[in-house]
């Protein structure tokens, strides 16, 4: 294993460990939709995204390809 493998890995590492961590956080805050900008206002029932609202705003026709379809 070379110097450069051993930086890669503990980049990855890094990344790695900072997500996990981002999450565990985010779960004690009670967000329940993690990443989602409504995630700690959700009031869906169960433990579906599908009652964030802006999950709600997606399936009403927001797509984010703009008013004229171009994407």
């Amino acid at each position: 294993m070379t110097a450069a493998d051993v930086i890669v890995a503990a980049v990855l590492a890094v990344i790695l460990g900072a997500a996990v961590t981002y999450i565990v956080r985010a779960k004690k805050r009670g967000v329940k939709c993690i990443g989602c900008p409504a995630g700690g206002s959700c009031h869906g029932g169960g433990n579906s995204c599908r009652a964030c609202a802006c999950q709600s705003q997606k399936e009403e026709g927001q797509t984010g390809g703009g008013e004229d379809g171009a994407a």
